[in-house]
Order: C-alpha cells, then sequence, then structure tokens
C-alpha cells in the first residue's frame, strides 16, 4: 500500500541532493538558489507539499494535541499530567512543552505550504489542472493550520510568504485580527475544496476534495463565534449540505446499523480502519513498513487516558504489561469527569446509545497468564463478601497470532500477548465474565451487588465526591484506590492494529463524516433556529449508534434541539478526538460559570486571560519585538 511518506521521503531526496553535492564539490557554496532549483520540478516541488503532513503525525495520537485541543474542558480531568492544560495553573506558561510544540509545528506547516504556494506558478511539468491540484493541497493545509491556531491563541500572526522571502516580518511580526485569519483561512479551504481532486488514489492521507469540504463546513461554523453567525452559519450548512447529499459522489459515506451491531461499532471496528468510509481526513500509518515519522512509535492515545492497571488493578489480577487491548499504564492519568459519565452519556446498564460503550473500556480482565485468587486481605480492604474468599478469577492472557480470529469475531494483524483471549466465559452464570478483575459502569449499582460480585467495582459513587470533584488521596480510606479506577479510552485500541503494549498502528481520524452531520445541526440552528432540519441530522447520527431493533429510542423531536442538546451531542460521538477545545470556545462556554459546573475540579481558570493559550517563549526569545507582541497574558 503506497503512503505519503514513500512519495515525501523520495522528493525530499531530490533536494537534499543539492546540499549533498555541496558538502563534496571542493568547498563549493551553493546558494538558496539551488534550492528553488528543486522547487521548480513536480518531484521537488511535492517534496514541499508532502512535508506539509508532517506535524499532524506529532499532534494526533500525542500529547502535543491532546494537550491543547481536549484538556482544560467539561470532559476530562487529572491530577498531575498535562496539568498545565488540564488545570490551568502556573504549569501553563510560556515555556510550557506541548504548547511550544504545537505552536512551532503548525507554523512549520505554514511555511511548507506557503513555500509550495510562493514557488507553484514556477514548477515546469504541469498542466493548469495538475498545478491547481497539488497547490490545492498546500492551500488545505495552511487553511487547517490556521484554524488550529488562530483557535488556540487568538490573534496571531499572519504569514502568507516563505520565511526565506519575508525576513523583516519574521524579525518584526505583528498580530492579525482573527477576523483577518479567518479570512485566509476560508480562501484557503474554498480554494482547496473547488481544485482538490475527488480521490487521492492509494496515497492515503492525502487530502481530497471530501476532506477540503469538511473542513470547510469546519471553519465557516467556528468563523460564527466572531460575528455575523447568521450569515456564516449558512455556509457551514450549505458547505455540509453539500457534502451529506453527495456522500458516494465524493467516496464517503456513514456505517449503518445491522440487527447485531450498531453503524458507531462498526466505525471502529478495526476490520474497517484501514479503509474507512467515515474518514474524511486522516493520520495515515504504515503499519507494514513503518515509513512513518517515528516508524513504528504511534498511536499512544489510548494509554494516556488508561486506569490504573499496575498497581490498584494489580491487586485483583491485571498487569501492564499483558494489557495490550488497553495500553500501557506507565502514562496513565487522564480520566473522565462526573458530567462526561453520567450527564453526556446516559448512566444506565445496556442503553439504546452504543456511544458509550465504543467509547470506553469498563471492564479489566485477570492477565497474569494464571488464575488469580481472592484473598482475605483484598476482601477485608474492599468490604467484598466473605464467602468470596478463595473465589479464582480465571486467567484470560494469551498469544494472540497474526491472522488469528477472536471469541468475537475480530482478526489480529501482528500477534500480541494480550488479556481477554482464553476463559472468556461465564461458568458461575452471575451474568458477568469469569476473568474479569475490575469493572467501571458508568451506572450506579448497589451496595449489595458490589459486595457480592468477584471482582472490584468502582462506580461513579466511589469515583467522585459529593460536589463532584474526583476524589483524591484525602478523600477516606480507599480514595488512593478509587481515584486511580475509571473507565479507559478505547476508540484508537482496536486489537488488529496493536503492534506492541505501546503502539497502535491504526489510521486516526482528524476529521469525520459524523462531525459533518454535527457541524449541519448546529448550523441549522445558528442560521434561523430550525430545530426540524437540525432534528433530521441529528437523528440520522443518533440512529446509527444503535442497532436496528432499539433505533427508535434514538429518535429526538425537533423542539428538544438546542445548541446545549447539540454540545452534548458533540460529546458523545466526539469525546477524545481533539475538538472539544474549539466546541467550548464556539458555544461561548470556556469560562469559570461553565466549567465550576461540568469539570469543578478546575479551579485555575482566569475569565478573559485563558480563552487563548500563552505565546510559547521560544517564539518570543526569537523575535525583536517581543515586548511590543505580548504573550497572551501569561
Amino acid at each position: 500500500m503506497k503512503k505519503i511518506l514513500n512519495i515525501k521521503n523520495t522528493a525530499l531526496a531530490i533536494v537534499l541532493v543539492f546540499f549533498a553535492v555541496a558538502c563534496n564539490l571542493d568547498e563549493t557554496n551553493y546558494s538558496t538558489a539551488d534550492t528553488e532549483i528543486a522547487y521548480q520540478s513536480p518531484e521537488g516541488f511535492e517534496s514541499l507539499v508532502n512535508y506539509g503532513y508532517d506535524a499532524l503525525y506529532y499532534f494526533y495520537g500525542k500529547l502535543d494535541g491532546i494537550g491543547p485541543q481536549e484538556m482544560g474542558t467539561d470532559l476530562w480531568w487529572a491530577e498531575s499530567y498535562l496539568a498545565g492544560f488540564v488545570k490551568y495553573g502556573s504549569d501553563l506558561s510560556t515555556t510550557q512543552g506541548q504548547n511550544q510544540v504545537f505552536w512551532q509545528g503548525f507554523y512549520a506547516t505554514i511555511n511548507y505550504a506557503n513555500l509550495a504556494i510562493y514557488y507553484v506558478d514556477k514548477v515546469v511539468g504541469y498542466t493548469q489542472a495538475e498545478r491547481e491540484a497539488k497547490v490545492a493541497e498546500a492551500h488545505f493545509l495552511r487553511g487547517w493550520s490556521y484554524l488550529q491556531l488562530v483557535e488556540q491563541y487568538g490573534a496571531v500572526v499572519l504569514r502568507t510568504l516563505p520565511s526565506t522571502v519575508n525576513t523583516e516580518a519574521e524579525n518584526f511580526p505583528v498580530r492579525s485580527s482573527e477576523e483577518k485569519i479567518y479570512e485566509l483561512i476560508l480562501s484557503d479551504l474554498e480554494f482547496a475544496a473547488a481544485h482538490l481532486p475527488v480521490s487521492q488514489g492509494a496515497e492515503k492521507g492525502r487530502a481530497s476534495k471530501k476532506a477540503a469540504l469538511g473542513m470547510l463546513a469546519k471553519a465557516y461554523l467556528q468563523r460564527t463565534r466572531l460575528g455575523d453567525e447568521a450569515l456564516y452559519a449558512g455556509k457551514a450548512l450549505a458547505t455540509a449540505k453539500e457534502l451529506i447529499d453527495n456522500q458516494s459522489s465524493y467516496g464517503c459515506g456513514l456505517w449503518t446499523s445491522t440487527a447485531t451491531e450498531s453503524g458507531y461499532k462498526q466505525l471502529w471496528d478495526g476490520s474497517n480502519n484501514k479503509n474507512n468510509k467515515e474518514f474524511l481526513f486522516l493520520e495515515s500509518n504504515d503499519e507494514v513498513n513503518f515509513l512513518n515519522p517515528e516508524s513504528s512509535n504511534r498511536g499512544r492515545t489510548r494509554q494516556y487516558y488508561l486506569m490504573d492497571l499496575k498497581t490498584i488493578g494489580a491487586e485483583w489480577g491485571t498487569t501492564e504489561k499483558n494489557c495490550a487491548w488497553y495500553g500501557r499504564a506507565n502514562d496513565r492519568g487522564l480520566k473522565p469527569t462526573k458530567y462526561l459519565l453520567t450527564e453526556v452519556f446516559e448512566p444506565v446498564k445496556n442503553p439504546a446509545d452504543t456511544r458509550f460503550e465504543e467509547t470506553f473500556f469498563t471492564e479489566y480482565y485477570n492477565s497474569r497468564w494464571a488464575d488469580y485468587t481472592i484473598t482475605q486481605n483484598m476482601v477485608t480492604k474492599y468490604g467484598k463478601n466473605q464467602s468470596l474468599v478463595g473465589h479464582v478469577i480465571k486467567n484470560t492472557a494469551g498469544t494472540y497470532t497474526a491472522g488469528q480470529v477472536f471469541y468475537d469475531g475480530r482478526t489480529n494483524f501482528y500477534g500480541v500477548n494480550a488479556s481477554g483471549n482464553v476463559n472468556m466465559v461465564d461458568n458461575d452464570m452471575d451474568g458477568y465474565l469469569d476473568g474479569i478483575s475490575v469493572f467501571t459502569p458508568n451506572y450506579e449499582m448497589t451496595d449489595a451487588e458490589k459486595k457480592d460480585l468477584p471482582f472490584l467495582v468502582v462506580t461513579p459513587k466511589e469515583q467522585f465526591e459529593t460536589n463532584n470533584k474526583w476524589v483524591t488521596a484525602a478523600s477516606g480510606t480507599l480514595g488512593s484506590a478509587y481515584k486511580d479506577c475509571y473507565p479507559s479510552f478505547r476508540k484508537f485500541s482496536s486489537i488488529q492494529w496493536i503492534y506492541n503494549n505501546q503502539r497502535w498502528l491504526g489510521d486516526v481520524p482528524i476529521l469525520r463524516l459524523g462531525d459533518v452531520y454535527l457541524i449541519a445541526a448546529e448550523a441549522a440552528l445558528r442560521e434561523n433556529n430550525d430545530q426540524t432540519t437540525a432534528a433530521t441530522y441529528l437523528n440520522t447520527l443518533r440512529k446509527r449508534a444503535a442497532v436496528t431493533s432499539r433505533e427508535n429510542e434514538m429518535v429526538v423531536a425537533p423542539s428538544a434541539v438546542t445548541l446545549d442538546f447539540i454540545l452534548k451531542e458533540r460529546a458523545r460521538e466526539l469525546a477524545g478526538e481533539q475538538v472539544r477545545w474549539e466546541d467550548l470556545k464556539r458555544f461561548g462556554k470556556l469560562n469559570n460559570a461553565y466549567l465550576n459546573v461540568t469539570n469543578p475540579d478546575i479551579t485555575g481558570f482566569v475569565d478573559g486571560k485563558n480563552i487563548v493559550r500563552p505565546i510559547p517563549q521560544a517564539f518570543l526569545d526569537a523575535i525583536g519585538n517581543a515586548q511590543e507582541f505580548g504573550s497572551n497574558g501569561y
């Protein structure tokens, strides 16, 4: 399968040869003119475009994107992990690491795009159509990058020329207004939507017309927060409608439910990952030859959101090293808020909506490679029924071999040692698999039920204080245990693409069609409060979240469709997909009043200040007017 990076490395070599020659020919000093000559060939020019894709590998599935794009919102909390983004404390400063990478990475993409746009008319060998299609990728990448920067930092530097051309502006930059930045974002994405091809063939991960239309609809909608709401909402709706109404023409579609599987389950099933019709724009991972930035060191999102499997879970039979299905517990720490668990998702057993089940793991299995016996100490510490002493939690660890079909019909790609393989039975007929060690549902169970079940049960009652804050070690005898037991993020954990405990080589969606339906629904409300149209888009999405026999339970009446309802619906559909910060910003919810209700653990948010992130110190140190430019108040 041909990947972007195959092309990128080949094209880059053509450019680097000029510098290699310079080192070998009697100390001849070649100027940047040599590079400019390289850019005039299709191969050299395409290296610029290809390198523009590089940054997304460091933002999606990585902390450098998760921190800015998902943390500090209503959905997640952590005691110490990504503390600056999570808590808005002193750790969120001009020197914070992920913040600097985010800024530098997207500006690097912008510079590659600017180079491509600057040199495109000098390329020899393109037809006009080829020239427009190729430079449209650069416009897409620039528009996408500025959309991320303006939402994180507000009024930033608007660069439309490469740094090698516009040196004075680089040394003494000025801020552009957010409105001006959005003019370029929309212009770039409109150009991309007009000129990108419908398909990029076998070159997965490249932007195509469906990606441009989806991103353009998103940008139009995000622009509503700056004014002219009805105007830009109307544009967002029209653009989203174009994509939704012509899915087959653009090569995309929603997964539809069957009698046994919801469409949402199929969306995240590993067998659909590498050719997923709902992914409009994605981080394509080469799972065969590892021709990716950092080779096979990809897909760590899941381990950051993992409950404690190596200490608290280990008391009941879990281990971090054999739980490849979940991830490695060494980087655990990001956990859901009570708002996400019990208000966004309906806290009931067996709901019609399968999105909670497909977003989170709640069952953790004995992975000791041997049966595990409940001891008196375990019963005493956790208040279990005395009769459970001596009960055996069955070993579920086993070796998945490549091509093996699992007990639930899944097929493994690599072959990994993992829990959840053997002994997946319910011989004691209690309604639960006999290999479960820890269970963290989002619904309540009676104390008697918890006491009698032969595994650790931690529900929101144990996880949260009465004020809805997370329990801590100071909360009581078991606070230090329960604070580390919670549902773990599941979306990027299909076992087919698990290379080892830390590395997952599935493709990661950056934008998908489900989001476009939500954009259309929200835009219909913002344009003229058209609840009927909004409900139509929402109900299509909601029904595919249930099996066919329960679709009617998911239907919402138009009168119930409000912006607040849509904000929750976006959390149900997109939790953990790195869009929540910009959602709250668009909805006007990045303020103390809202966060105190939905995530009361956040106490450091300062209204007005924390609506943007700090300008990185590395940038401030590199310019000649840092004091004039400012740091966004940090």
